[in-house]
């Protein structure tokens, strides 16, 4: 990955490290979004807890989000030359880690102040891990699977703006809060109204967002590197007849090389403008002028 990632605490795997490693790291990233998606139902489990099931299922999911990343980043370092170094790079994807595990021994709902700046945080740096790990899409030849992933972001929205919002009241409006949320469009037909469906639509609107700047990346990528095969092969045109302008002009000086040829030598005469070898050398000891 690029250094500014590694500055971000996002740096991956180092190129120049083992191929174990890189091929750990191939398997890791996806784990590592999996815990990150595993975040967002036991976030809202844990808000919305009425009983101790609930509450009970979120903490187990923020247990197996926790194993995951961790254990991620465990084998990643294991296979990796210097597994300090690794982790260095990957602070950000400790951090998660370290918050999946306080959340399992977070405090009871309702959460206070600082527990709930703390959460928010969290689920932020969990918004910006999805979208860093669906940043490889923007690639032009995985363009295609953009549209899915954003299709996918507005189905679970809408269900979630169904479930949280209650001037919502029916699943195609919480199709249309999330539409407007992702966008950031704001006609202000229909707004979040809960504390639950609030913090939901700053996901949404982060990972929407997300998704549409990916999106707009990629096709922009696309028309560039259309632009520059069509560079490529104008240049590669014009360095083919250059090639065979060159070749004409040779082929054209080797025959006025050949046809000159036979004036000159075998004669024995000397080409005018010229001296022979002697009168050359008499000028030279001498400093007198050959005789005509």
């Amino acid at each position: 990955m690029s250094i500014s990632w590694h500055k971000a605490g996002l740096g991956g795997v180092d190129s120049h490290d083992g191929a174990a490693a890189l091929h750990a790291w191939s398997h890791a990233r996806w784990l590592l979004l999996a815990g990150c998606l595993i975040a967002i139902p036991a976030f809202y489990l844990e808000l919305l807890a009425t009983s101790g099931a609930m509450l009970l299922t979120a903490r187990a999911l923020y247990g197996g989000m926790a194993l995951a990343c961790a254990g991620a980043l465990a084998r990643t370092a294991w296979s990796c030359r210097k597994p300090a170094r690794y982790l260095d790079r990957n602070a950000f994807d400790v951090a998660i880690a370290c918050g999946a595990l306080a959340s399992v021994i977070g405090g009871a709902n309702p959460w206070s102040s600082l527990e709930w700046v703390l959460r928010l945080a969290f689920m932020a740096m969990i918004a910006v891990r999805i979208v860093v790990a669906l940043h490889a899409y923007v690639e032009p030849n995985r363009l295609a699977l953009l549209p899915v992933a954003g299709a996918i972001v507005l189905l679970l929205g809408g269900a979630g703006f169904y479930a949280l919002e209650p001037r919502v009241h029916s699943y195609a409006e919480g199709l249309w809060l999330a539409f407007e949320s992702s966008a950031t469009v704001g006609y202000g037909d229909m707004a979040p109204t809960t504390p639950a469906s609030r913090v939901f639509a700053v996901f949404v609107v982060l990972l929407g967002y997300g998704m549409l700047s990916l999106a707009f990346a990629g096709i922009a990528t696309w028309f560039i590197g259309k632009e520059e095969r069509r560079l490529r092969r104008e240049m590669h045109r014009d360095i083919k007849a250059l090639h065979a302008e060159i070749g004409s002009l040779h082929r054209d000086l080797e025959a006025l090389r050949d046809a000159l040829a036979p004036r000159h030598g075998g004669s024995g005469t000397t080409p005018p403008g010229r001296s022979a070898p002697a009168d050359r050398a008499r000028i030279v000891q001498t400093g007198a002028p050959p005789h005509a």
